[in-house]
């Protein structure tokens, strides 16, 4: 077979990702005709640059998923080298090819033989498990303690604030190559920091069912039950693994195992974000404390996390949601940042920043393995930014 030609090469790939522009057109679709009941989100179809901005995030939100859940779309094994194919240009035809298999490398192949599109299409999956989980946790740490440092003041206040500038005063980088350190894995460090930080999600729902249904005890203590029972046995069968300083479960009951690596990448994330979100909802908290309705609610004797779950942080929804479309942003360069520099995630791992600085080597030479997973991440993080650009505009006409 003879070489695909660039045009050639470009429909292939906008067939290969036909799934995805049904579920986008799909989305848009509803979304157009449903706008005015959908608030902020709705609001987002008068936006321009926000609906860039949501296109680009859901196409690769809904790659991630066609690749990783149903394998719709990537043409080949992200971790099988073909003989043959190394550093093959875009369109290359496979060499080999049986029944069944796709003809060709759509856009080359790497170092070690492997399908640039197939690696970069399965990168797409491991950035939208953690980019969002991550950001998730961080944010939840941090509204949980924001809230009662711009609340309370005092003591507490200057406590948190100096240990959240503490710790972002400290070098990101060094605290990455602390942490996967024979050394410092050995002696638990990154489990601990786990423990502590993935505890605090669990706080910040207990407080948030207790200050809403304080009023009805065996109401709050049933939704306690059936919201924290489950996610405290997620939250052991996270933390804990055979063999590390937090074997808490046995294996019949430890629900899921979770790489060591992996583990490393969410603690960096949680610790580096953390902060930011405690002093963004802190300040948002101190302005809004004094507002009416935190008065009334007040003489209506609420209790401070009630004022706080319910009064505060519902009325700072449109600052914190616009944030954390930054941050997700923020993470995936974070978490492209790591792969480059070989941080927790495996080597053979497709993610792209592995996929980046592999391909880095010979990129004068080939430069295909290392554009394709960029480009990627570049449109990932500038559609989530001007997602956020489009959301702030749109809450600030509020």
């Amino acid at each position: 077979m003879e070489p695909l030609s660039w045009g050639a090469i470009a429909a292939r790939i906008l067939l290969q990702f036909l799934p995805v522009w049904i579920a986008l057109a799909a989305t848009f679709g509803l979304s157009w005709v449903y706008r005015s009941k959908l608030g902020l989100y709705g609001k987002l179809f008068d936006n321009r640059i926000g609906l860039i901005g949501l296109f680009l995030t859901l196409f690769w939100v809904y790659t991630a998923l066609a690749a990783g859940l149903f394998d719709w779309i990537a043409t080949h094994d992200p971790l099988t080298a073909v003989s043959g194919m190394k550093n093959k240009v875009p369109g290359t035809p496979l060499r080999g090819a049986e029944d069944g298999d796709y003809p060709y490398y759509l856009l080359g192949g790497d170092g070690l033989a492997r399908d640039v599109f197939s690696r970069m299409v399965a990168g797409s999956w491991i950035v939208v498990q953690i980019a969002p989980l991550a950001t998730l946790f961080a944010f939840m740490a941090g509204i949980t303690l924001g809230l009662p440092a711009g609340y309370f003041g005092g003591r507490l206040d200057s406590v948190l604030t100096f240990a959240a500038n503490l710790i972002l005063a400290f070098p990101v980088i060094l605290l990455f190559y602390l942490l996967v350190t024979p050394e410092i894995v050995e002696s638990g460090l990154p489990a601990y920091l786990s423990a502590g930080l993935f505890l605090l999600p669990l706080v910040f729902l207990g407080l948030l069912i207790n200050a809403r249904a304080r009023t009805n005890p065996r109401r709050r203590w049933m939704l306690l039950a059936v919201v924290l029972l489950p996610l405290g046995w997620a939250y052991l069968s996270l933390i804990s693994a055979e063999g590390s300083a937090l074997d808490l479960l046995p294996a019949t009951l430890d629900l899921f195992d979770v790489p060591g690596g992996i583990l490393v990448v969410f603690v960096s994330v949680i610790f580096v974000n953390a902060p930011t979100v405690f002093r963004l909802t802190r300040g948002l908290t101190l302005d809004l404390k004094t507002r009416d309705y935190v008065a009334a609610a007040q003489t209506r004797g609420e209790g401070p996390w009630y004022i706080m779950l319910w009064e505060i942080l519902p009325n700072a929804r449109g600052p914190l949601i616009v944030d954390f479309c930054l941050r997700i942003g923020y993470t995936t360069i974070l978490l492209g940042t790591l792969g480059f520099f070989g941080l927790g995630l495996p080597p053979d791992s497709p993610d792209w920043g592995t996929t980046i600085n592999a391909g880095r080597k010979l990129l004068s030479i080939f430069p295909h393995p290392a554009i394709a997973p960029a480009v990627a991440l570049l449109s990932l993080v500038l559609g989530l930014n001007l997602l956020a650009d489009g959301l702030r505009e749109e809450s600030l006409k509020d």
